[in-house]
């Protein structure tokens, strides 16, 4: 099995080149799934219901999420009838919608896919370890899933580590999002899991994460409430894929993508 991950999109140029491109690189990349985490797609503050349309229109098998999920209100309504939008399985109690999901390819492979927010730096959530435990007490790998694709959505780096190799061997591939940068250390852990710190984003790299560099560098250098606008450059994919034994349910590779924009492509 073979996945496609594709890190935060940022805003409607990065969101429209991912629309245009999914089908092709699925195809090229001769992946069986593809995931997406959308967060920010919308203006680089949310998703609505018609992106995410788009996006599974596209060849989108789940899209993931994080902090932002709710900063559209009509998403509220249209998760609660979309289990392949995902948003943080360790969101405290109330919230619509859920974090983990099954899908399954024309060879009737099931792929897990579970969305957890980590509580280091980010707002109060669920312990995201006690989380894990949960889900993977009822979804185990080889037995109600063929693979378990993990996506992190957090700020530390060393919670993230920790999470990966709390997971190593109980699932197939562990990657983190939200930082928008993605991080050089993809690599298999010494249990089989597949593991990379940060996927980066789907965005303008010349930028401050995805957002218009003037006005961010503003807001640290003057403590400037100025509105964050979204860069308007070039974007670059970022994301990975990753290779799955069909029989172990464990990474045989991870390797970053990277395509389009500034940044120096991988494929």
């Amino acid at each position: 099995m073979r996945i496609l991950f594709l890190g935060d999109i940022v805003g409607r140029q990065a969101r429209g080149l991912v629309i245009a491109v999914t089908a092709t690189l699925k195809k090229n990349l001769a992946c069986d799934f593809v995931i997406t985490n959308c967060e920010n797609s919308a203006g680089g503050f949310g998703v609505t219901p018609d992106i995410c349309n788009a996006l599974f229109d596209a060849g989108s098998d789940v899209l993931t999420s994080g902090n932002h999920i709710w900063d559209k209100s009509e998403i509220s309504s249209y998760i609660t009838h979309q289990p392949r939008l995902l948003r943080p399985v360790n969101m405290k109690e109330g919230f619509p919608g859920t974090g983990l999901v099954i899908v399954s390819d024309k060879q009737g492979r099931r792929l897990a896919v579970l969305n957890v927010i980590t509580n280091l730096f980010m707002a109060d959530h669920l312990n995201v370890f006690a989380a894990l435990d949960d889900c993977l007490g009822k979804i185990k790998l080889g037995q109600d899933a063929d693979a378990i694709f993990v996506d992190v959505h957090g700020e530390a780096t060393s919670e993230k580590m920790a999470i990966g190799h709390y997971l190593d061997g109980r699932v197939s591939c562990v990657v983190g999002t939200h930082t928008h940068v993605p991080t050089a250390d993809h690599h298999i852990l010494e249990n089989g899991t597949a593991y990379q710190t940060d996927a980066g984003m789907c965005g303008d790299y010349n930028s401050v994460i995805g957002m218009n560099k003037e006005v961010a560098t503003d807001r640290f250098r003057k403590q400037s409430s100025s509105r964050l606008s979204v860069a308007t450059g070039e974007p670059t994919l970022c994301g990975v894929v990753v290779e799955i034994d069909d029989k172990t349910g464990l990474a045989i590779s991870i390797n970053p993508f990277r395509k389009g924009g500034r940044l120096q492509e991988a494929t």
